[in-house]
């Protein structure tokens, strides 16, 4: 499965051109995970293969920043569900929701002291990771490690580690280029 991923982002989601990163730094190279995880192969495949890493840690939820992780968030509860776990999901929102419960975690309303991880589609500085780290340490929910599809190797491991949350990662730029 990891083979067939890696041939599907290498054919959809791989840019080689010049583009300015959500971290503020300029790459030549853009991997842009949404065009295959906004798939039925695509999502199916990331899923499956976060899942297995995923179901060996002791985590009552998972989740992680919009927009990266919102659909690999839900793949991974089907995955999860198929193998007899009832797993539950949440969002990180950049900002307070401005309406309704102005709330900064979507979903399930999560209990001081749960056990999550935490996933984003890429991981460049670690500053979208490290933000939802944040607000869920505000909320007293124990993160054990985050996830991510593609890390670019620009950081992200690093800032994660300083704040005690390793990064596991399916793909790095040695992949791709």
């Amino acid at each position: 499965m990891k083979s067939q991923l890696l041939a599907l982002l290498k054919k959809d989601a791989f840019f080689k051109k010049k583009v300015m990163l959500s971290s503020g730094k300029e790459s030549d190279y853009y991997i842009d995970v949404r065009r295959v995880s906004l798939t039925s192969q695509g999502l199916f495949l990331i899923s499956s293969l976060l899942w297995e890493r995923i179901r060996r840690d002791n985590c009552a939820v998972i989740g992680g920043p919009t927009l990266g992780a919102d659909p690999i968030v839900g793949g991974i509860c089907v995955c999860a569900y198929q193998s007899g776990k009832n797993m539950h999901a949440f969002l990180i929102r950049k900002t307070p929701k401005k309406h309704g419960q102005q709330k900064m975690i979507e979903g399930k309303e999560l209990s001081p002291g749960t056990k999550a991880v935490i996933l984003d589609d890429v991981a460049t500085s670690g500053g979208s990771l490290i933000h939802s780290l944040n607000v869920l340490k505000e909320h007293d929910i124990e993160v054990s490690r985050a996830y991510t599809v593609i890390d670019r190797q620009e950081g992200a491991a690093e800032a994660l580690a300083s704040h005690g949350c390793p990064l596991d990662a399916l793909f790095t730029p040695a992949d791709f280029l």
